[in-house]
């Protein structure tokens, strides 16, 4: 499980995450990454009610949640990173799920790379 000061409550913080941060999305989720500041990174997690009942959006949020806290160091100081669960969530394997986290993830990281070398 991911640790409670990994974890982002702060409504300003999905805000900046979302409104000011890159996007990729994947069928099953969409991630929302921001850097800014130098803090120990944070990780929100959205789950809608079109993603299913409360039983299977808890469920859904745990497993992200499980999933984020083996990937947490590959994220940059100052990140703010919110994963938004899409309806297929509901119904994806755990194998898939963590694939298409990895696969989000690696395009947001890959873009700030390619964005870091264009301003050296």
């Amino acid at each position: 499980m991911l640790s409670r000061g990994s974890r982002m409550r702060r409504g300003d913080e999905f805000a900046l995450a979302i409104k000011r941060g890159k996007r990729a999305g994947r069928p099953t989720l969409v991630a929302h990454l921001n850097i800014s500041g130098g803090a120990a990174p944070l990780v929100g997690f959205v789950v809608s009610r079109a993603v299913g009942g409360a039983v299977v959006r808890n469920k859904v949020k745990r497993r992200l949640r499980h999933l984020m806290r083996d990937r947490l160091d590959r994220l940059p100081r100052g990140s703010l990173l919110v994963v938004r669960a899409n309806p297929p969530a509901a119904s994806a394997r755990y194998e898939y799920l963590a694939a298409e986290l990895d696969q989000a993830l690696d395009r947001l990281l890959r873009r700030r790379e390619s964005s870091m070398d264009g301003h050296r």
